[in-house]
């Protein structure tokens, strides 16, 4: 079966001396080359959500979306001014601007291998109406566009971490994302969290030569501490809300024996080990 989705990214101005600046023109080539690739098999639509003062760097192939209008900065007061736009606005656009069966989002820096969205398709073709897609982890040995075959050829190493989101479009509206912004962490907890608990037949892909991220760091947060905290808060709001939906066996590694998957759940980044045991609590105990 065919599928229709919508692939939106956020593209911006980088600041030449950040490994954006290498890593962007890199997503854009590769995401090119696997849609060429899977056309006739998947019908992918790609567009990109961003500011106004960003569309420059909004590569022809790529269809841009109505400008993003509000920031993290009309939701806060930060000493530091960083203009981050706000991950359910990004998702609106793809949910208004196309009908797309299916909505993915990725991280800018987060790169396809040619067969991405074929692959993507077989997964849909499974059933599932959500999945979250792990990278690899690519030593920064090359970072321009001619590299990239050798890119490709690079074994890489796993990571845990979440940066690559497809949902089918009726799950939008159920979730629960409150102000949010990317760039930050929380957005990947916020996210992962949201597709866990509404949707009725997730996903994971631990490994496999689906995405690649440039680098081999596991962790790495760009913002300063203030917006830690406000995405730490937002995430605590969207939680609550989702409350209601929270169970233990939505969660990746359920099925694993009870030590075995606390262990899973405490030494993954997107899993808080507190809101884990809670949720593992209220299965055998119930009550909130």
């Amino acid at each position: 079966m065919k599928h229709k989705v919508v692939h939106i990214i956020n593209p911006f101005m980088a600041p030449s001396t950040s490994d954006l600046a290498y890593a962007q023109p890199i997503t854009f080539e590769t995401i090119r080359r696997a849609k060429e690739k899977a056309e006739g098999f998947i019908d992918i639509e790609v567009l990109a959500a961003c500011f106004e003062e960003d569309e420059k760097i909004v590569p022809p192939f790529i269809k841009k979306t109505s400008f993003l209008k509000r920031s993290v900065l009309d939701q806060q007061d930060f000493h530091q001014k960083i203009k981050l736009p706000l991950i359910a606005d990004i998702l609106a656009k793809a949910f208004h601007e196309s009908d797309a069966e299916f909505i993915l989002y990725s991280n800018i820096d987060i790169s396809l291998y040619p067969d991405f969205y074929l692959k993507l398709n077989e997964l849909l073709n499974e059933g599932h109406d959500a999945i979250i897609i792990n990278r690899k982890r690519i030593a920064p040995l090359y970072t321009q566009i001619e590299d990239l075959d050798k890119i490709f050829q690079q074994a890489g190493k796993p990571h845990p971490g979440f940066d690559c989101f497809v949902f089918h479009r009726s799950l939008f509206e159920k979730m629960v994302l409150e102000n949010i912004c990317i760039g930050v962490p929380f957005i990947e907890i916020t996210f992962s969290q949201n597709l866990f608990h509404l949707s009725n037949k997730f996903k994971l892909v631990k490994s496999g030569d689906y995405t690649f991220h440039i680098g081999m760091e596991i962790f790495k947060n760009r913002a300063p501490k203030e917006y830690f905290n406000y995405n730490r808060g937002e995430f605590r709001k969207a939680i609550k809300k989702l409350d209601p939906y929270l169970k233990s066996k939505n969660l990746p590694f359920s099925n694993l024996l009870l030590p075995i998957r606390i262990i899973r759940w405490g030494l993954h980044p997107c899993i808080p080990i507190k809101l884990a045991l809670k949720l593992e609590w209220r299965k055998w105990f119930g009550g909130k």
